[in-house]
């Protein structure tokens, strides 16, 4: 198994062993936007727009992407949409890069190569009219910025500069995220083996330590992970897929960590399932807010103990006095 100190230089091309089977594989991922390139009204065809799209990929690229690797999800009420709406939006996973190292060991050499590849593949997508049987459809394309690292690390540099008294941080220091949070993996992958399908700490916490010295961390189900209400789309299963949030014992490991995870896929031996998460860092403060909101209840614990003790002799008098020294119940009347 790769060790944390071998992190900052394995390469983008090629893939990381975690435990439990479990893998990291190089990836591009795509975000495509559909909209119409004329006045026609007639319904986009998924088919022939994957079809196209992996032709184009073929010729342009010499790039040859399984369907399944081209997932496209058409909005409902397409009719009700304004002109200038897309129809559609989408996701293409391009997987092979051996054809980017050609056996070049440095690290930023390949980094280097593998950016103005993924640029000069938007560049050339992104912009694009497709004709589908006369219909005319103009196709958007960009890198999700969970995909790139550099993106989310200008982030949180601003968002250091500019917030940083929030969310439990002194303005005096510098404001370094520690925390990832990943979304869109299967729960059974982090479960126990024929104990539960539901995912575990033990085991979450063994996969991740791969990547670095873990202080906190929170597993939960995660139903709702890119979906859309205004798309057609089947019911979710619940519980299929869930969230991990990390926090790692410093930056320096939390910086390792992300930029593994970004631009990879999981991938569990055995199985044909690629699980394409989405991996961000943590902008909310989640596990700081927790101990915040701990702290607080801890505060307060004492004053409402306080409360129920002092109203105990009020209840015991008042419960008292309807008695007499004799034990027996005063009388209300004389005899």
């Amino acid at each position: 198994m790769t060790n944390t100190h071998s992190l900052d230089t394995l390469l983008p091309t090629k893939t990381l062993d975690l435990d439990s089977g479990l893998s990291l594989v190089p990836r591009l991922k795509l975000n495509l936007t559909i909209h119409r390139a004329d006045a026609s009204i007639k319904p986009l065809d998924e088919w022939q727009l994957k079809t196209a799209l992996i032709n184009f990929l073929n010729t342009t690229f010499k790039l040859t992407v399984p369907e399944d690797d081209l997932q496209v999800y058409k909005f409902k009420d397409v009719k009700k949409r304004k002109r200038e709406d897309p129809v559609a939006r989408g996701k293409l996973f391009v997987r092979e890069f051996k054809f980017l190292d050609d056996n070049i060991v440095d690290f930023d050499e390949v980094d280097k190569k593998v950016k103005e590849w993924r640029e000069m593949v938007v560049g050339k997508m992104d912009g694009i009219e497709l004709s589908l049987v006369g219909v005319k459809f103009k196709l958007g394309v960009e890198v999700p910025n969970s995909d790139r690292f550099d993106v989310m690390r200008k982030e949180w540099e601003e968002d250091s500069v500019f917030d940083g008294g929030d969310r439990g941080y002194s303005r005096a220091r510098k404001r370094e995220p520690d925390t990832i949070v990943l979304r869109g993996v299967p729960s059974r992958w982090f479960a126990e083996t024929r104990v539960s399908s539901k995912p575990s700490m033990l085991v979450t916490h063994t996969i991740f330590s791969a990547l670095g010295k873990i202080r906190n961390l929170d597993v939960s189900e995660d139903d709702g992970f890119d979906k859309d209400a205004d798309e057609d789309s089947e019911d979710i299963v619940p519980g299929l897929q869930c969230k991990i949030v990390v926090r790692f014992e410093d930056h320096m490991e939390f910086s390792k960590a992300l930029k593994v995870l970004c631009g990879r896929s999981m991938q569990k031996q055995g199985s044909r399932l690629k699980a394409d998460y989405e991996v961000s860092w943590d902008k909310d403060g989640i596990f700081r807010n927790n101990r915040s909101q701990n702290e607080e209840n801890s505060r307060s614990m004492p004053k409402v103990a306080a409360y129920s003790y002092r109203s105990e002799p009020a209840r015991y008098q008042s419960h008292a006095a309807r008695f007499s020294e004799n034990n027996t119940r005063s009388k209300r009347f004389k005899e």
